[in-house]
């Protein structure tokens, strides 16, 4: 590069710098945005034990998207309206050169948007980064691929609202089914699969990584996808590129769209036939509100005869009274009349949502929780010993109260943590109740929500695991669903896996 090229880059570089910071559509983008959903973050998880540390690779991206998606399209349109370009192109510089400062330009916004965003998120208590060198580097190569994006929105935009809408047409579908503002892991199976052919997956898959997990060691394929997405749109949107207003995007080379397109079908196809898409079992529907005992989720399913039900070597004998027939297995007037038959008349265990799902999560089995968190676990564990609540006298009500110690983290959406208290309560009430006793406890607070005393809800904040709601119905639908799943591993309906 000659001194004159490498001046003219640097004035262009300044001159882009200067026409950024007038722009407020611009500013907005690059600055505003993401700190608007910094809020909306730190609001939505505001339960987690440790601020945003499990999200900042998603708010990086929306920075990240932001500033490249919306900003420098935006910028590059207005500019190209106003005549700036078509007076560029009368000067001795290239267009290479013109618009290769202009895309260090926006890099560089994007950066100190992103430190913004990191102390944003420092002062509200995340801690550092683990791995700070190398969130560099990911930040880097997820700016490159959205770079290139940016050039090709700007090239096939005619005016700024038109940037908006192809703006968004990107921006939406990435942050809700791109596992960027929704985590994979709550997507549905299919939105999972349809995640891979976007690069805002991977864009958070490698920043996450260096900020608390092991660092871009195992990201390999990732920043492989933003770099064949990043090149086709750079190609792309330097052959489309327009220096006039007047030239319209109709009357130029459309087919390097195809160049662009081809890049992420190529990338999602490398991913499904690499495997390991799904990050978690599929979501199922959010279960119908239970208000009532003839809504016990999953009533009315077949039952096993009776008598081979009482056989059962994965359940202790509870046998039926003398005389009962088939249509009164539901009918029995306290906890103690309850039978293994009228369960199985009653509940099908298939139906409950499973463990790996938003609604009522639970840990697997031999899964250790998160360093951070296993503290906080093990006080809860202990607290649960001497909480007034779990030691009433009443064991139904005992029962209840401690079942509110999960359902209530679940209901406040507490990631992570909501799946391994159960596994705490599940412990308490069997070492407290003899086993046969908690088998008909679990199945009679199933079938009665709305009973019992519901204080025990509100005293869950002693515990240090949040405010329950003002409104309690979704409360007593996760102690249904969680008794419900505790008292099918009893009797051995669900195996843990």
């Amino acid at each position: 590069m000659t001194d004159s090229s490498f001046d003219g880059m640097r004035e262009q570089f300044g001159i882009g710098f200067r026409l950024y910071f007038r722009n407020k559509m611009g500013m907005f983008y690059g600055y505003l945005f993401p700190a608007i959903f910094l809020l909306a973050f730190r609001v939505l998880y505001r339960y987690e034990p440790i601020p945003m540390a499990r999200h900042m690779g998603q708010l990086l991206t929306v920075t990240i998207l932001g500033g490249t998606c919306l900003g420098m399209p935006t910028t590059m349109v207005s500019e190209r309206e106003r005549g700036v370009w078509r007076r560029y192109r009368l000067t001795p510089a290239s267009m290479s050169s013109l618009v290769t400062s202009a895309v260090v330009v926006r890099y560089f916004i994007a950066i100190t948007a992103g430190l913004l965003q990191l102390a944003l998120a420092l002062c509200i208590g995340m801690p550092l980064p683990k791995h700070p060198l190398e969130l560099w580097l990911a930040f880097t190569f997820v700016a490159f691929a959205f770079l290139g994006l940016g050039l090709v929105i700007a090239a096939m935009a005619d005016n700024v609202p038109t940037v908006q809408a192809l703006g968004q047409c990107i921006f939406l579908p990435m942050l809700i089914i791109g596992g960027v503002a929704v985590p994979l892991e709550s997507l549905p199976d299919w939105a999972q699969h349809v995640s891979a052919f976007f690069p805002g997956r991977y864009a958070v898959a490698c920043l996450q990584a260096c900020i608390n997990g092991i660092g871009t060691g195992a990201s390999g394929f990732d920043f492989l996808a933003l770099v064949l997405i990043g090149l086709a749109g750079f190609v792309s949107g330097a052959w489309m590129f327009r220096w006039d207003a007047q030239q319209r995007f109709a009357s130029r080379g459309k087919g390097w769209l195809t160049v662009v397109i081809a890049s992420w079908v190529a990338v999602g196809v490398m991913a499904e036939v690499r495997g390991g898409i799904s990050s978690s079992p599929p979501a199922q529907p959010r279960p119908a509100r239970i208000a009532a005992p003839a809504s016990v989720p999953l009533m009315a399913a077949p039952a096993a005869a009776p008598a081979e039900t009482a056989k059962s070597e994965s359940a202790p004998v509870v046998p039926a009274p003398h005389g009962t027939d088939q249509d009164a297995l539901h009918q029995s007037k306290t906890w103690q009349e309850v039978t293994i038959a009228e369960i199985n008349h009653n509940v099908d265990f298939r139906k409950l949502p499973p463990d790996g799902d938003v609604v009522t999560p639970i840990a697997r089995p031999g899964l250790d929780a998160p360093p951070e968190m296993q503290e906080q676990l093990n006080a809860l564990a202990v607290a649960l010993q001497d909480w007034p609540p779990g030691t009433v006298e009443d064991p139904v009500q005992r029962v209840r109260n401690l079942m509110y110690v999960a359902a209530v983290p679940d209901v406040l959406e507490m990631e992570i943590l909501e799946s391994y208290v159960p596994l705490l309560v599940f412990d308490r009430v069997k070492q407290d109740i003899p086993k046969e006793d908690l088998i008909r406890i679990l199945f009679w607070i199933a079938a009665h929500p709305s009973d019992g005393d519901d204080s025990a809800a509100r005293q869950v904040e002693d515990l240090g695991l949040g405010k329950a709601p003002a409104d309690l119905a979704d409360v007593r639908e996760r102690v249904t669903l969680y008794s419900l799943k505790l008292l099918g591993r009893l009797i051995g309906k669900i195996q843990e896996k």
